[in-house]
């Protein structure tokens, strides 16, 4: 992201550099974690104000167990016949990333399964590069937490000793490689 220029200046993500990452708790005891192949996106800045517009395929989960990612595309969690992709668009942010290490929250509106809710993002940028093919990349890495009932992922199964089978808290990792365009 820059904010040298008066015009707004582009950056497409890199989904070959970019990882988003998932996990939630099983059983209550262990931790799984899962992550999407897949992201598509583009970043503009026109002075401090992001325009950030990312789309996810949902069929790219992928958890190291094709039965869970199938049950997870499935009806019960995504649904991803009906909702193809998970999107998120920013709407502001807060904080510098003028330098390597600053940190700023990114926010905006996540989407999954046709339900928008404003997430918050925290976010720390890494630096910038030149890569060998005289293009322009800048890196940065985000954490947060949503409730997936709040996105209508409601499926789960109580458990005898108590507790259920699936958290309702997921926890997002997302490191996200960005290319200057133009």
């Amino acid at each position: 992201m820059s904010t040298e220029t008066a015009q707004a200046t582009t950056w497409k993500l890199d989904p070959t550099h970019s990882t988003l990452e998932f996990s939630a708790k099983h059983m209550m005891i262990t931790t799984v974690k899962g992550r999407f192949g897949e992201v598509e996106g583009s970043i503009a800045l026109d002075g401090d104000t992001p325009v950030l517009d990312v789309s996810i395929p949902v069929r790219s989960i992928d958890t190291g167990v094709d039965q869970r990612d199938q049950h997870l595309r499935s009806g019960d969690f995504f649904d991803a016949e009906s909702h193809p992709h998970i999107t998120f668009t920013a709407t502001g942010i807060e904080g510098s990333f003028q330098n390597p290490g600053d940190s700023f929250q990114l926010r905006g509106d996540l989407t999954i399964r046709g339900t928008a809710k404003p997430v918050t993002l925290d976010v720390t940028y890494e630096g910038e590069g030149q890569d060998p093919w005289g293009g322009t990349r800048r890196s940065f890495n985000a954490a947060g937490k949503i409730d997936r009932r709040d996105f209508g992922l409601t499926w789960n199964q109580a458990l005898e000793t108590g507790g259920v089978l699936v958290s309702n808290d997921v926890k997002l990792a997302l490191d996200v490689q960005v290319v200057r365009e133009g």
